[in-house]
């Protein structure tokens, strides 16, 4: 068994860092003793939100050097979010610092997420760090909301999801501080690859402008948490977590046809989880909708194909992060999944296809007897239940076609990037 933890830091400015620098080791070293593995938020040296100003390189390392004096001291292996320059670029890094102090590696950041693309430049590796305790499979923050990240990672011979994180949230209710990543991603990431998962996020506020959400966890191969922080104190959760070869989902790659632009008319369809009824022609025309979709018999997939590029498949494909990526580039819309058995993560499945892929996702749940539509934000829109049999959705191609999440950030890029630098490690190794 492996003790690892993730350590919540209070966010700090970066005019800060001098101040501030002593006590974070303070917390390292605490966090450090007993424990094999300990990670810490993204950026945390010398922090996330750094402005044009010149990075001050010689702090920076001598943060790194004190990070190796502890992991040796303490025989726990460390990893930590830090701004690194190699040569002329500066990277968003987690650098992993193995058990005996020595450097094992590291991880830039691949998917950059709004304003950090000002500063710094995107990594471009998807290879596991080595380390004593095993292959950890490092991401930072916003390359967890990319499928392929981890999925590559873990295919090339992770054994654990690692991730240096600074999760923000909108405020939009500060009693619940949203993430989809710390509500939801995160556990996905687990259980779609088959192993345990560790981020360390940070709280508080950072230049006034930056709310972090906390949530720092520890996640097991199943994807269930093992352990969770607060939203908004500083913490330190830790966990026992097994590591073993993983054995993830996988199906054979699809190659679809590339299918024209979607257009701007909205689709207003139906779906129903039983065959339907005699009378639809007349219940569309009271839903004003176009077409049904249903579970049983016939239907109108084939229009809502031509009006809206669809792919429908068994929904165990979908549990296969990589699967519908293909169906996204290839510039379908809209996915349908027909679960001929339960499975008690498929909404969730289901809700993170949908939102890190931009796509409408119709489920029929033959099990539960439920059908029911999830937009490109991963919201749950409309769903049958008991008597009520037909639900109607409207699905908006506009929406499919806002890919940037966050200003010069872009979900389809990233995707098309990402299955890029895939094919390209394949190939190499």
């Amino acid at each position: 068994m492996l003790r690892v933890a993730a350590l919540q830091l209070r966010a700090h400015d970066r005019a800060e860092y001098e101040r501030v620098r002593s006590s974070i080791f303070e917390r390292v070293e605490r966090a450090a003793r007993d424990r094999d593995l300990l990670v810490l938020p993204e950026g945390t040296f010398p922090a996330y939100v750094l402005g044009d100003a010149d990075i001050d390189e010689r702090l920076v390392a001598g943060s790194i050097e004190e990070l190796a004096r502890i992991a040796r001291a303490a025989s726990c292996a460390i990893v930590a979010g830090a701004a690194v320059r190699r040569g002329t670029t500066l990277y968003n890094s987690a650098i992993v610092i193995d058990r005996d102090g020595s450097s094992a590696g590291s991880a830039e950041k691949i998917f950059l997420w709004h304003f950090d693309r000002q500063w710094f430049s995107p990594g471009a590796s998807l290879g596991p760090v080595q380390t004593s305790l095993g292959n950890l499979g490092v991401l930072v923050c916003a390359d967890g909301r990319m499928p392929g990240i981890a999925r590559a990672l873990v295919d090339r011979g992770a054994e654990l999801l690692v991730m240096p994180t600074a999760w923000v949230t909108s405020g939009r209710d500060p009693h619940a501080r949203e993430n989809l990543q710390a509500d939801l991603l995160a556990r996905v990431r687990a259980l779609e690859n088959d192993v345990p998962f560790v981020a360390a996020n940070k709280c508080g506020i950072e230049r006034g402008m930056v709310a972090y959400c906390g949530k720092s966890q520890i996640v097991d191969a199943a994807g269930e948490l093992v352990a969770i922080a607060s939203q908004e104190h500083e913490e330190l959760v830790s966990a026992q977590i097994e590591l073993r070869a993983p054995r993830p989902y996988r199906t054979l790659p699809s190659s679809p046809a590339p299918r024209a632009a979607a257009g701007e008319r909205v689709v207003r369809i139906a779906v129903s989880i039983d065959a339907l009824p005699s009378d639809i022609d007349d219940r569309l025309r009271i839903f004003e909708a176009q077409l049904a979709l249903a579970a049983e018999g016939d239907d109108g997939f084939a229009t809502l194909d031509r009006l809206l590029p669809a792919v429908r498949l068994d929904a165990a494909a979908a549990f296969d992060p990589g699967y519908l990526v293909a169906y996204r580039i290839a510039g379908y819309r809209v996915a349908v999944l027909d679960a001929a058995q339960p499975h008690p993560w498929l909404e969730r499945i289901a809700r993170t296809r949908a939102a890190e892929l931009r796509l409408y996702v119709i489920v029929f749940d033959r099990s539960a007897r439920r059908a029911y539509a999830i937009d490109p934000d991963g919201a749950l829109i409309a769903g049958t239940f008991d008597d009520f049999t037909i639900a109607s959705v409207a699905l908006d191609p506009v929406r499919t076609a806002q890919t940037l999440v966050a200003p010069g950030t872009d979900v389809a890029a990233g995707v098309e990037l990402v299955q890029v630098l895939t094919r390209r490690e394949a190939s190499v190794s």
